[in-house]
């Protein structure tokens, strides 16, 4: 059977081969790709790729559009529930597909059982809060764990050994295994039913790897790259990127949260939604939601149960 790629002007069944085999396995994937990204990783010269690339981009249809057409396909992006009626609102109805949210906080700041919790509500159907779908994770930390999940899924009626099943797990060691898994999952023969791609937590490894100021610039310049790859994979797949961040303590400040979330400028610009967690009494959490491209600025309060997140 013949490959989707083979549409492409100028991609035959050697190429095609060769770009599957890199990772590109739809038009939409090569038509968000770069020249060099080709030409590195496929070994296609720089004329051949950039046609290659021009041509994907008009089977895609990707170029200069309408703000009413933008606004037809926002139409279309689904959302997934956080479980909690309050934190959906602070998110205005749940996380959207097709972009990227960051959740960033102190440890025990509830990062992880969101993460959980969003891992089984993708599952469930539309009219539920999900999208009938599966979910991908990259644990840098060690801390997922199917225990947790089966009790959010009995919660939600849904079967725990089909909950379990529904989600792709990846333990990175390092940022090289981080940024690979990404491609992993793409590759993987379920991804095209993964609606959800979580990182928790985003730039562990990066802060062990890449120690003072010397290394910096490398540092910043391999996670910006490992960022591109989630958005690009958030905007053509119309994938819901959650990520994690840390947080590192600022002395210097007396009035105000006295933490910021790490990873500098690159972080902060990279994903569309940045919400900031902080433990309250017992526990409760309090999410600030600190930027967003549409929605205001505000808080939410919700809990920590056995059963997941819920309500405070």
């Amino acid at each position: 059977m013949p490959s989707e790629l083979e549409k492409i002007d100028g991609v035959g069944p050697t190429v095609a081969q060769k770009l599957e085999e890199c990772g590109f396995r739809t038009i939409e994937g090569i038509a968000a790709a770069s020249v060099k990204e080709l030409t590195s990783l496929a070994g296609i010269g720089a004329n051949t790729a950039q046609k290659i690339i021009e041509s994907a981009q008009r089977l895609a249809s990707i170029g200069l559009e309408t703000a009413d057409q933008l606004w037809k396909k926002r139409q279309t992006i689904e959302r997934i529930t956080t479980n909690s009626r309050e934190l959906d609102a602070l998110l205005g109805g749940g996380l959207e597909t097709g972009s990227m949210t960051e959740f960033a906080g102190a440890f025990r700041s509830g990062k992880t059982q969101i993460c959980h919790q969003i891992c089984v509500s993708v599952q469930l159907p539309p009219d539920q809060g999900g999208c009938a779908a599966k979910a991908a994770y990259i644990d840098t930390e060690g801390t997922f764990r199917p225990e947790r999940i089966i009790n959010m899924a009995q919660d939600k009626n849904v079967p725990p050994n089909q909950a379990l099943k529904n989600i792709i797990v990846g333990r990175a060691y390092n940022s090289d295994h981080q940024m690979l898994l990404v491609q992993q999952i793409q590759d993987n023969p379920q991804f095209e039913k993964v609606r959800l791609l979580i990182v928790d937590s985003l730039i562990g490894h990066f802060r062990a790897e890449y120690l003072g100021r010397g290394m910096l610039a490398e540092r910043q310049q391999k996670l910006n790259k490992h960022l591109h790859d989630l958005l690009r994979l958030a905007e053509v797949c119309n994938v819901c990127v959650v990520t994690t961040n840390q947080v590192h303590s600022q002395p210097d400040v007396f009035f105000g949260a006295p933490d910021r979330p790490t990873g500098g400028h690159i972080v902060a610009h990279a994903a569309q939604t940045r919400i900031y967690l902080r433990k309250s009494k017992a526990e409760r959490r309090i999410a600030t939601l600190i930027d967003s491209p549409y929605l205001p600025e505000g808080e939410a309060l919700f809990t920590i149960v056995p059963q997941g997140i819920a309500d405070a």
